[in-house]
């Protein structure tokens, strides 16, 4: 099959100027059947001499997703800084339904892999209906990126509660991108939209923030030192008491990291509505003798009270926003948003949230249009990554709409026809 769409260009030093607007671009590209090429990527990572270009996590998505689609590509090498991804084959194509993903690096984050082909595999339904297996081999516990934990228990119930998309998922052995290399391995399992079927909200789904609906639960999941247990626990317990007054602590992972430099602890926070709100933190011990003040050295104690101050605090202010969702999970779901039929808004604080209802009611607030935002460069509110995320999806779907300050999105209600084709 020959290229029918014109190739789109991407300057990947765009907002926030790193592997997530080529993670989005590719994932969206493979989904359209739409070329495109990137150039400066990563541009806004390391000084220009050194760091930038593609990472191990990048090809390895890229990889898998140019073999699906019968791709064409150039570029495709760790360090890259331009890449051209020509895809030929739609998400229907795809046969197999038993798939497995392995990056060359132990630390490449499997969740990040996750991030950039779930979406084409989502349009991948047989006519069977057969469910899909994905196994990605890397790290589930790596720096700068979601981990394991947090996609199993705020993105892809997130997904779950909002679009109806159900995907199983099952920890096989953990990676990390600290201490000594280790490889790690997630199974996801899944069944595909039907052909003609697209992403919607589902029914009765409210999408509004916290507000005045207070934090019920707070599970922790810790995975650190054996050491840290007793006193990180009791640390945890303190600090979440003193911030979430009345709320249940529940401690749903405790698990022996086996190192020192392998601290992992995320905190998510439950209102009675069902609204989450995840933060955590990935460190290390710092190495013994090291001087900690006046006191000297850091004790287990110390390190414990610290780590726990720090993202208990974290948590508090996300929860204090009010807003929908967390600042991580805002810019993970705008890919759904723009692909979706429909309406749908997912609100932080700055975004006015008790106007949630009349925004999704239409187009239209307090008797006043809302206003279609200009695309040309990152827009709305949110982080860096959600802003270029809203970018990066209105250059490869041009049908798109995105009102008042990207906080609404009208979906293409992206769908595979019988003959292959995407509308």
């Amino acid at each position: 099959m020959t290229d029918q769409k014109p190739i789109i260009e991407l300057d990947g030093r765009t907002g926030e100027g790193g592997g997530q607007l080529v993670r989005i671009a590719s994932a969206l590209a493979a989904v359209a059947t739409q070329p495109i090429r990137i150039t400066n990527v990563r541009g806004n990572r390391g000084d220009g001499s050194r760091g930038g270009g593609l990472k191990s996590q990048h090809v390895t998505s890229l990889e898998y997703l140019a073999l699906a689609t019968g791709a064409s590509t150039s570029g495709l090498a760790v360090g890259s800084h331009t890449l051209e991804f020509r895809p030929t084959l739609p998400p229907s194509s795809v046969k197999s339904r038993t798939i497995a993903v392995s990056a060359d690096s132990p630390a490449a984050s499997t969740m990040l892999i996750f991030q950039a082909v779930f979406p084409f595999l989502l349009f991948a339904g047989s006519d069977k209906g057969e469910p899909i297996s994905l196994e990605i081999s890397g790290g589930t516990n790596v720096s700068f990126s979601p981990s394991y934990e947090y996609l199993d228990q705020v993105l892809l119930p997130a997904l779950e509660e909002a679009f109806g998309i159900v995907v199983e998922r099952k920890l096989h052995q953990r990676g990390w991108s600290l201490g000594k290399a280790s490889r790690g391995k997630v199974e996801f399992r899944f069944v595909p939209l039907k052909v003609g079927e697209a992403v919607k909200l589902r029914e009765g789904f409210g999408g509004h923030g916290g507000g005045e609906d207070e934090v019920e639960e707070v599970d922790v999941s810790m995975v650190v030192p054996r050491e840290m247990h007793e006193s990180l626990t009791e640390a945890l317990m303190t600090d979440l008491g003193e911030l979430f007054s009345g709320a249940e602590v529940n401690f749903k992972i405790i698990e022996d990291s086996g190192a020192d430099s392998r601290i992992y602890v995320l905190l998510v926070a439950t209102s009675g509505r069902g609204t989450r709100w995840g933060r955590d933190i990935l460190s290390s011990t710092p190495k013994k003798g090291k001087p900690k003040g006046k006191g000297g050295t850091q004790t287990t104690n110390s390190l414990s009270e610290t780590i726990s101050r720090r993202v208990s605090k974290e948590l508090y202010e996300e929860v204090s926003t009010g807003g929908a969702v967390d600042e991580f999970l805002q810019d993970q779901l705008v890919i759904y948003q723009a692909l979706a039929e429909g309406k749908t808004s997912f609100l932080r604080p700055e975004e006015e949230s008790g106007r949630l209802e009349q925004a999704m009611d239409g187009l239209e607030i307090d008797g006043q249009r809302m206003r279609k935002d200009k695309t040309d460069k990152p827009f709305g509110e949110g982080s860096t990554h959600t802003t270029t995320a809203r970018w990066v999806t209105a250059q490869l779907l041009p049908s798109v709409g995105w009102y008042n300050k990207g906080t609404v999105c009208e979906g293409v209600g992206m769908r595979m026809e019988p003959t292959g084709k995407t509308r």
